[in-house]
């Protein structure tokens, strides 16, 4: 690489303002070379730029040899630095679509630009070749149902098994059963008989974000131990 020549002086010296706010609250969050880069082209570029609001798509930053040269036109780190910089909120983005194809613009992150990516994700704001993605919504895996549940992680089942479960079931939400597995597995307790009993106490002394309304000190694997079934979970 070719040694820098030093800045020009006099008249022509071009400058490009920098916000106060990037070296006392931004740059002590920053660790990455490629990204310190990024955030620099970028407020560069958006600095020389016309019009309103002024953005920086993407493809703009792949385009640009000065940039790529410096993070080993490796697209895969300028991806990376961009993440960390919507990240530390230095820049805001909004995934768009033109020209059947999708990508990312960013913004300098402050008030105005803020509005102005959701006023694009909305709708509300329409820009010539800009249009929001559409979100794509993620559809949650159904969960294993509680005999798969229970042969995964307590043991085989069998006839006198299945029906408690069976009638586990019948008496109680299905997230309830697939909680009561989890701490039964916990706890290293891996037997119906301590589930039945993490159920019976659930629905006695009730649940609050998996806790209990009473005995709440009690931790661990002794507090299914009281009451009249609590011998039978002790084996």
């Amino acid at each position: 690489m070719t040694k820098f020549e030093g800045f020009p002086s006099g008249g022509r010296v071009q400058y490009t303002a920098v916000p106060n706010a990037f070296f006392s609250g931004l740059l002590p969050q920053i660790t990455d070379v490629t990204e310190l880069k990024t955030i620099l082209y970028i407020m560069a570029s958006l600095y020389v730029k016309k019009g309103s609001p002024r953005f920086i798509a993407f493809s703009e930053l792949l385009e640009n040899p000065a940039l790529m040269q410096g993070i080993d036109n490796s697209e895969e780190k300028l991806r990376g630095a961009l993440k960390l910089a919507v990240d530390h909120g230095a820049l805001v983005s909004v995934t768009t679509e033109g020209g059947g194809n999708q990508q990312d613009i960013y913004f300098l992150n402050d008030e105005q630009n803020r509005h102005v990516v959701e006023k694009i994700k909305s709708g509300e704001l329409k820009m010539a070749g800009i249009k929001a993605a559409k979100a794509i919504p993620v559809t949650a895996e159904p969960l294993p149902d509680i005999f798969t549940l229970y042969e995964q992680n307590i043991g085989m089942l069998t006839p006198m098994i299945s029906e408690e479960l069976r009638d586990a079931e019948s008496r109680y939400p299905a997230g309830w059963i697939h909680d009561a597995i989890k701490e039964a597995v916990l706890h290293n307790k891996r037997s119906i008989r301590y589930i039945t009993k993490i159920l019976e106490n659930w629905s006695v002394e009730g649940r609050s974000d998996g806790t209990y309304q009473r005995d709440t000190k009690e931790t661990g694997p002794q507090k299914y131990f009281k009451g009249k079934y609590g011998h039978a979970v002790r084996h």
